[in-house]
């Protein structure tokens, strides 16, 4: 009985070996700068792709849903600056969510937004008496039809602007605002060096952008640079899952 359970313990010590040089061996074989060079730009696509899907899969098994808006919880930043008092314009507006989660809130949200579809959603579903949207482009849109703004909310609106300086200094002059020596933003922007994947896509020349719409995805210097050429100062910021959450205002 000693001399089987010896064998048995010798064969698995062997079978142990030969599986570690079998690997070692296909390891060898397949991690090459050879194969390297071949496969590479498949898999950095193929990681955009499994994204991308992960994403769509994540709403429909969450009635529609991103799980990010309870991950990130990004809605709540944007609630915990704004006062009771206030009256918001919320930039970019998408389907009505943000501006009626603010309504709750504050005194009045004006909601803009260029999807007809997703303007036509936000009166269906997030109406209410204290929000007005308009079915606009940002950057030509007459802002003297809102009453005096308090605060301007963009929530990953701005990355999605070509000429983002020339715009938020549009904002800053013709905005009618109710504070003039106090005009705050509320900014939400993506970072590129959120991982260094995505840095190693652009290098190889791979789409590295979370939205293929986007004109720019941050570096905070960069983010910086572009609202000092606006007139702005970043008076406090934080980043989180790899965005800029940024309260800023008009430069004194």
């Amino acid at each position: 009985m000693l001399v089987t359970k010896t064998i048995q313990t010798k064969a698995i010590i062997i079978s142990k070996i030969i599986m570690k040089k079998i690997k070692f061996i296909i390891k060898k074989l397949i991690i090459n700068s050879f194969v390297a060079r071949i496969i590479i730009r498949y898999l950095l696509r193929g990681h955009s792709f499994c994204y991308k899907w992960s994403g769509l899969m994540a709403c429909e098994l969450n009635d529609g849903i991103h799980p990010k808006h309870e991950i990130i919880k990004y809605k709540e930043w944007f609630l915990s600056n704004i006062l009771p008092s206030w009256t918001v314009l919320d930039i970019g507006c998408g389907n009505g969510l943000m501006p009626y989660v603010f309504s709750k809130k504050i005194a009045y949200v004006y909601g803009i937004e260029m999807n007809k579809e997703r303007v036509e959603h936000a009166e269906l579903k997030y109406s209410s008496n204290n929000i007005s949207y308009f079915c606009a482009d940002a950057t030509q849109f007459d802002y003297s039809k809102c009453r005096p703004i308090n605060c301007i909310t963009l929530s990953n609106v701005l990355e999605h602007i070509k000429d983002r300086v020339v715009f938020l200094k549009a904002l800053v002059q013709k905005v009618n605002w109710a504070e003039t020596h106090n005009k705050k933003f509320l900014i939400r922007v993506p970072m590129i060096d959120r991982e260094w994947i995505v840095l190693y896509k652009k290098k190889m020349g791979i789409e590295y952008r979370l939205d293929p719409t986007h004109h720019i995805e941050y570096t905070y210097e960069e983010f910086e640079k572009e609202l000092t050429l606006a007139g702005l100062v970043i008076k406090s910021f934080r980043i989180c899952y790899g965005e800029i959450y940024a309260i800023c205002q008009t430069a004194e």
